[in-house]
């Protein structure tokens, strides 16, 4: 058989050079040189990024701002710049788009494209805040001006680095015994919490009061320091408690970095005990979901690191929407909602066109499988729903946090564990710094109190909904009746027979609330501070989404002005993104720029009087004014409209208040419905990290 040689599609070269530091500002000169046909007139070169690239966006206009770019053809031709985020095809969305217009070229013709030009003083182009091994400017040609493109053989490709370590992260186990030695690790992170260098672990001597405790550790060579999560030393658990990120993908599909990338950073940097890849279905070969599930064996150790296969089906939301699909071992099937990235001889297995398929299809696999109800680009269409195999609702993750979707199912009477994972693209699962990309959150955990580490306790966890959600943080939160029941039960009830609830909880920084909640309806609210200690700081919080789908972007960049008092310290709340900063802009003032996906952001602030003046605060979403002394305890909240899109200001304690809290609840029967009840408490802290056990069900009242 003959071979059809291939084409001369030309060559293109770049002046940068390995390693670039992650974040940094470049001055990228691209050259494309054209092959044997050149290109014709209105022809183009296409520059494609991948999807979930942070870089920043080229612009045009202005050659003295970051960012500036420009390009010029060696025979004179013209050239029409452009920009699209979705402008080729995924993965490789991102597109800078050259066309050529009054000219052509010929073999050997140049374009030159200069990404961040600083001829006119600009800073350069700021290249993407995460690390990769193999970040790449692929070259597309349309050669004969007919919108058909062909990628070069070869594209300029780089190593993406940490910067220089800022912060130190230390991790200790949740819960210990009495005696026993704790193995603590760190990581040193970059500004944009990138890893820098090498974990290290070191046992701490063990601890024998009963109770919480932290760790403070220093690094030596940084000398930065860090204190651990609570460490709850307790006898007679029958229950560990392992940390979960089930939910993430690699470069096979949308994400960065390799699988065993992947899943060696949830292991080694993240400090994971439980990990799951999800890529998307229409992307996932059959070749591919062959090399999850050896990869997945690959990293399976029982007593130090559980992996579960899986794949995302990936419907439009018209069909059902997003799901997350899991096996306890491997040997699953996989049903993909389209072939839309893949040929039919490449993914050869049926399809489902629907979550309905989709369920009916797991439910006849003959495997062990649990699915879960997210939001992503997509979100879950919840009319759509099988009890008993789809487990969990995905309340947080780097997308942003879903409470409507919670509630939701609590709605519609579904018996769902509450999770959080990452939904990571940048292969950092268990610790999803959101850069300074449309993910607007840094994502979420799941705790899992399991007999043992290995997948059959682990599964079964899971499966007895003995599962809480946070939003990153390693909070300790335990709920139980009185009776002994956990997080997760089905508990009879009657009228004159109702249990009584304890919670234990110490977070990672001062509480500022617990919310006890028979589904959507707060029941009682617990603070460790009353009116009567209300301090000198005030909080303003901006929170929600604009619509569930895509597009749920709100933006809040605002300002605020006190009048009557004077600043003297400003915390930041969820600031990710450096480049979207909160600033104190003079002793009475504060500016920002803020973006929300559904999480929180905002500022405390600290004042030089406690309950004097007045603030006013201007949003891009709405402006309003309140006397301090007004505000109290709950302050103000006003609703905005979209998703749970709304801003709240009130008063806190003083600082360094308590992370540790104890509460007892019981539900009045005016409180409980006939049918499901689920209850569950909701934390917030003072830094913004959130926590959601999942519900014990009170079944009945006659």
């Amino acid at each position: 058989m003959t071979r059809t040689p291939k084409p001369d599609l030309g060559t293109a070269t770049c002046s940068l050079r390995d390693p670039l530091v992650a974040g940094s500002h470049q001055c990228c000169v691209l050259t494309y040189t054209a092959g044997a046909t050149g290109i014709d007139d209105s022809g183009s070169v296409k520059v494609v990024m991948r999807e979930v690239t942070d870089a920043d966006v080229p612009q045009f206009d202005d050659p003295a701002a970051p960012n500036y770019t420009t390009a010029a053809a060696s025979n004179g031709a013209q050239l029409q710049l452009s920009y699209d985020v979705k402008g080729s095809v995924r993965p490789w969305s991102k597109t800078i788009r050259i066309k050529v217009g009054q000219g052509y070229l010929r073999r050997g013709d140049r374009i030159t494209l200069t990404l961040g030009d600083r001829s006119s003083g600009a800073p350069g182009w700021r290249i993407q805040t995460f690390c990769e091994d193999t970040f790449e400017l692929r070259v597309l040609v349309d050669r004969y001006a007919t919108c058909v493109y062909e990628a070069l053989d070869r594209s300029p490709v780089f190593r993406i680095v940490a910067g220089e370590p800022v912060e130190l992260v230390a991790v200790a186990p949740t819960a210990v015994r009495p005696g026993e030695p704790i193995a603590i690790r760190t990581r040193l992170e970059d500004c944009w919490g990138n890893p820098v260098g090498r974990p290290r672990r070191r046992l701490h001597r063990p601890l024998r009061a009963l109770g919480f405790h932290t760790i403070r550790i220093k690094d030596p060579r940084t000398q930065l320091a860090a204190q651990t999560n609570p460490i709850l030393v307790r006898d007679g658990q029958r229950f560990g408690r392992f940390w979960a990120d089930l939910h993430g993908q690699s470069e096979e599909t949308v994400g960065t970095n390799t699988i065993e990338d992947y899943f060696g950073f949830a292991r080694d940097m993240a400090f994971l005990d439980v990990c799951a890849h999800q890529g998307n279905d229409f992307q996932i070969t059959d070749r591919f979901w062959r090399k999850i599930q050896q990869t997945t064996r690959q990293f399976y150790r029982p007593g130090r690191f559980v992996t579960f296969p899986g794949w995302e089906w990936s419907g439009n939301t018209g069909v059902g929407g997003d799901r997350n699909v899991l096996f306890e071992t491997e040997g699953g099937i996989i049903s993909r909602s389209s072939r839309a990235l893949v040929t039919g001889t490449e993914a050869r297995t049926t399809c489902s066109d629907s979550a309905g398929s989709l369920f009916d299809r797991l439910s006849r696999c003959g495997r062990n499988v649990m699915v879960f109800a997210h939001v992503g680009g997509r979100y879950a269409d919840l009319a759509m729903h099988r009890e008993g195999l789809e487990t969990a609702v995905e309340v947080h993750s780097a997308w942003g946090t879903f409470p409507w979707m919670l509630g939701e199912a609590f709605d519609r009477g579904y018996r769902v564990a509450i999770v959080a994972n990452s939904d990571g693209h940048k292969c950092r699962p268990g610790a999803s710094h959101p850069g300074a990309s449309t993910f607007g959150s840094y994502g979420g955990l799941t705790c899992v109190l399991a007999e043992r580490l290995d997948r059959a306790s682990i599964w079964e966890a899971y499966q007895a909904r003995r599962v809480y959600a946070t939003t990153g943080a390693r909070i300790f939160v335990d709920v139980k009746t009185d009776g002994g029941q956990l997080m997760g039960s089905v508990v009879k009830i009657s009228r004159h027979v109702v249990p009584t609830f304890h919670l234990a909880l110490c977070g990672t920084a001062p509480i500022e609330c617990v919310q006890w909640r028979n589904g959507t309806k707060v029941l009682k609210t617990v603070r460790p501070y009353g009116a009567a200690d209300l301090a000198n700081r005030v909080k303003v919080l901006w929170e929600g989404a604009q619509v569930r789908g895509r597009g749920r972007q709100v933006t809040w960049n605002g300002s605020l002005q006190v009048r009557g008092n004077r600043i003297v310290g400003l915390r930041p709340i969820n600031f990710h993104n450096l480049e979207k900063r909160c600033r104190q802009t003079g002793p009475t003032s504060v500016t920002w720029e803020s973006m929300t996906t559904g999480g929180v952001a905002g500022l405390i602030l600290e004042l030089q009087k406690p309950a004097v003046g007045t603030l006013t605060v201007t949003t891009a979403q709405n402006q309003f004014r309140a006397a301090i002394r007004s505000l109290g305890v709950a302050g103000r909240s006003y609703d905005l409209g979209g998703v749970g899109k709304r801003i709240s200001v009130y008063r806190l304690g003083p600082a360094g208040g308590p992370a540790e809290l104890a509460s007892t609840f019981t539900p009045a029967p005016k409180d409980l419905v006939k049918g499901d009840n689920p209850i569950f408490v909701w934390v917030s802290q003072e830094d913004g990290h959130m926590a959601w056990s999942s519900p014990i069900y009170l079944r009945g009242l006659s």
